[in-house]
C-alpha cells in the first residue's frame, strides 16, 4: 500500500514555520527590530528574498494617514534577508527611503490593501523588470522566478509592505504559499503596530519632559551653573528625573534636583508638578527642611489620590505602581555670607569641590524620601569658599547594573577633582567617565561654580527704633547710592525706604536693619525681630494711611517678605537702568 504524505508534510512544515514565528517575531518593542523579525523566520522556508517596507509615519510612532491615489508615501527599508550572501534587492540597505512609482505593484498593494502575485514572472512585460532597470539587472542575476508583495495590515490600517521572491530553489508560489505568508504578515503586523503605539508613547513621554525641564538655567550673580540631562534608554520608557535653578530673594539662588519612582508619561508628568511645586515653594522663602516638609504632604496627596482613583487604576494599571514616592534635594545659597544652606529627602547627598581641588561629601542627614510623611527633614547649613564647585546628580548617573553606587560616587568624584576651564568641560569629563553608553535610567548633572559679592557691593546700617532714623535711613541710602553711581534710583529708592523703615519702627521692635545690594538688581531690604507680615490693601479713599506697600509694588520689580530664626525681612528689587537710560520716574 502506498500513501501519498506530501500534503501532510507540507502542512505541518507550514505549521511549524507559524509556531516559530509566534516565538521569533514581536520579540521587542522596536518596529524596525520586529520588521527583521518577519524577513529572517521568511527566508529560506517560504523565500530566497525577503524585504519589508514601512510606511515613514510608522517609524516616528504616528498613525499612517493614506495619500493622495496618484502617489507613493514615503516608505523606508526596515527589514530583509536573503539566502544569497548579502542582500540583493537593489543595493538597498536597511534605514534607506525606497523610491516606487504609483503604479508600481507596491504601490497598487498599498492602494488596494491586497496581495499581487506573480507566480511566474514575465521579463518582457512584468513591472516588477520593466520600472527599474537596477532591479531587473537583479532579478537576472540571482535567477528569481516568482514574486509576491503582502500588505502589513494592523486594525485596518495599512503599515507597509513585504515583498517576497523566490528563485527555481522552491518553485513558484502556490495558494498554500500565498496563504502562508499572508498569515506570517499579519502576525507580524500587530506586533509593529504594538511597536508603533509603544513608539508615539516613549516620544510623547519625552517631549513632555523636555518641555518640563528648564531650558535656560541662570545663578546671576551668585552662581555659575551649567547642566546635563539624559534620557533613559530602556523599554519602561523616560524617568522623572528633574533639576532646577531658582532666583531667590537677597541675590541667593536656590539649586534642586530630584527623582521620580517610576518610568513612562506618568512619571514625567508627576515631575512636572513636583518642579513646579518646588518653584512655588521657593518663591515663599521657606528654608530646605521646611521646603520638603510642604512637599512631602504634596506627594502624600497624590500617592492618596491615585490609590483612590480606581477608574484610572482599571485604565492604566501601571499608575498606581508607577507613582509611589520621589526623592529630592534642596540646597540654598547665598553670596553674601558664603554660606549654603541644604536638606534632602532620600536622594544621595551633593559633592562639594573646594578651590584647591579636593573634593568633599557633606555629612548631610539623608530624610525619608517623599511620600512617606514618617520623619521630619534636617537642614544643615555649611560655609562654601568662593569658587567652589557643587555638584548635584541622580543615581542614573552613577549606579548602573554592574556598579554599585559606592564605586560610582568614587569614579564621579575621580571626575569632579581633574580641573578643567568651564563648567562644560568638567561635566564632559564626568559624563565621559561614568556613561559608556546609553543609560538604563534617566540621568541628571548639575554643576554650579559659587561666586561671592564683594564687600563694596553691600552696605548695612543698625537702626533704632526712633522715627527720627527714617531720615537717617533715606540719607544712608542717597549717599551710598550716590558712591555706587545710582543716582538715577535715588528717588526711588528713598520712597522704599522710608515706607520700610517707618513700617518696621511702628509696628515691630528692634534691632532693626537696613540693607542694600547692588547686582543686576538693587535690592533694598530691611529686618526686625517680628515675625508679622504686612500685606498689600488698597485703601478707600477717606483713609488716611494703608498706601505705603501699594507704592512699593508699583515702583519695584518684586517685592516680598523672608522669615529668619529671629525675625523677618521685608525686601523689594528695582531694575537697574542701563547706562544713558533715564531712571524711573513718578507723576
Amino acid at each position: 500500500m502506498v500513501i501519498d504524505v506530501t500534503e501532510r508534510w507540507r502542512a505541518q512544515e507550514r505549521l511549524a514555520l507559524l509556531n516559530d514565528a509566534s516565538v521569533r517575531i514581536g520579540s521587542t518593542l522596536d518596529v524596525t527590530r520586529t520588521a527583521q523579525e518577519l524577513a529572517d523566520v521568511a527566508v529560506p522556508a517560504l523565500a530566497d528574498f525577503v524585504a519589508v517596507d514601512l510606511l515613514d509615519s510608522v517609524l516616528r510612532g504616528e498613525e499612517p494617514v493614506p495619500g493622495p491615489v496618484d502617489s507613493t508615501p514615503t516608505m523606508r527599508r526596515c527589514g530583509q534577508q536573503s539566502v544569497h550572501e548579502g542582500c540583493p534587492e537593489a543595493g538597498l540597505a536597511v534605514g534607506e527611503t525606497v523610491q516606487r512609482s504609483p503604479t508600481s505593484p507596491i504601490a497598487r498593494c498599498l492602494l488596494k490593501g491586497e496581495s499581487l502575485v506573480e507566480p511566474v514572472l514575465d521579463f518582457t512585460t512584468s513591472a516588477w523588470v520593466t520600472e527599474d532597470p537596477v532591479r531587473a539587472a537583479v532579478i537576472r542575476e540571482f535567477g528569481f522566478r516568482s514574486v509576491m508583495v503582502a500588505p502589513v495590515q494592523a486594525r485596518g490600517i495599512t503599515l507597509g509592505a513585504a515583498t517576497f521572491f523566490r528563485s527555481r530553489r522552491l518553485g513558484p508560489f502556490a495558494a498554500d504559499d500565498v496563504q502562508l505568508a499572508e498569515e506570517l504578515v499579519a502576525r507580524a503586523a500587530v506586533c509593529v503596530d504594538n511597536a508603533r503605539r509603544f513608539t508615539r508613547e516613549r516620544a510623547a513621554a519625552r517631549v513632555m519632559q523636555q518641555n518640563l525641564l528648564p531650558h535656560e538655567l541662570t545663578g546671576g550673580s551668585a552662581l555659575e551653573v551649567a547642566s546635563w540631562y539624559f534620557p533613559a534608554d530602556a523599554p519602561s520608557g523616560v524617568g522623572g528625573d528633574w533639576f532646577d535653578v531658582i532666583p531667590l530673594s537677597g541675590a541667593r539662588v536656590a539649586l534642586v534636583v530630584g527623582d521620580v519612582v517610576g518610568h513612562g508619561i506618568n512619571a514625567a508628568a508627576t515631575m512636572g508638578r513636583l518642579r513646579t511645586a518646588v518653584r512655588t515653594l521657593a518663591n515663599l522663602d521657606l528654608p530646605p527642611d521646611e521646603l520638603l516638609a510642604r512637599l512631602d504632604d504634596l506627594v502624600i496627596g497624590l500617592v492618596k489620590t491615585h490609590r483612590a482613583d480606581p477608574a484610572a487604576d482599571a485604565g492604566n494599571p501601571s499608575v498606581a505602581s508607577t507613582f509611589m514616592g520621589a526623592s529630592c534635594l534642596y540646597a540654598v545659597y547665598d553670596p553674601v555670607s558664603r554660606r549654603c544652606s541644604m536638606a534632602r529627602a532620600g536622594h544621595l547627598p551633593p559633592l562639594i569641590v573646594g578651590p584647591d581641588g579636593a573634593v568633599d561629601c557633606p555629612d548631610l542627614p539623608a530624610g525619608p524620601p517623599l511620600g512617606l510623611g514618617s520623619l521630619p527633614f534636617e537642614a544643615v547649613e555649611l560655609e562654601v569658599a568662593e569658587g567652589s564647585l557643587i555638584a548635584l546628580y541622580t543615581n542614573g548617573l552613577i549606579e548602573t547594573r554592574d556598579r554599585d553606587i559606592e564605586v560610582g560616587l568614587s569614579l564621579l568624584s575621580g571626575a569632579l577633582a581633574v580641573p578643567g576651564e568651564t563648567l562644560k568641560d568638567i561635566g564632559g569629563n564626568v559624563i565621559k567617565s561614568l556613561l559608556t553608553g546609553p543609560p538604563s535610567d534617566d540621568a541628571a548633572l548639575l554643576l554650579a561654580r559659587t561666586h561671592a559679592l564683594d564687600a563694596q557691593q553691600v552696605a548695612s546700617w543698625e537702626l533704632t527704633c526712633d522715627p527720627a532714623e527714617v531720615g537717617t535711613a533715606r540719607g544712608l541710602a542717597a549717599r551710598q547710592l550716590a558712591e555706587w553711581g545710582m543716582d538715577d534710583l535715588l528717588f526711588t529708592t528713598e520712597l522704599i525706604v522710608s515706607e520700610l523703615v517707618t513700617n518696621a519702627i511702628r509696628h515691630a521692635t528692634a534691632p532693626i536693619t537696613l540693607r542694600l545690594i547692588r547686582q543686576d538688581a538693587l535690592i533694598c531690604e530691611v529686618s526686625d525681630s517680628s515675625s508679622t507680615s504686612p500685606r498689600l490693601r488698597h485703601a478707600r479713599t477717606t483713609d488716611e494711611g494703608g498706601r505705603g506697600l501699594f507704592i512699593v509694588a508699583q515702583l519695584t520689580r518684586r517685592w516680598g517678605t523672608r522669615y529668619t530664626p529671629t525675625g523677618k525681612i521685608i525686601w523689594t528689587e528695582q531694575s537697574v537702568p542701563s547706562e544713558g537710560g533715564a531712571g524711573d520716574e513718578v507723576d
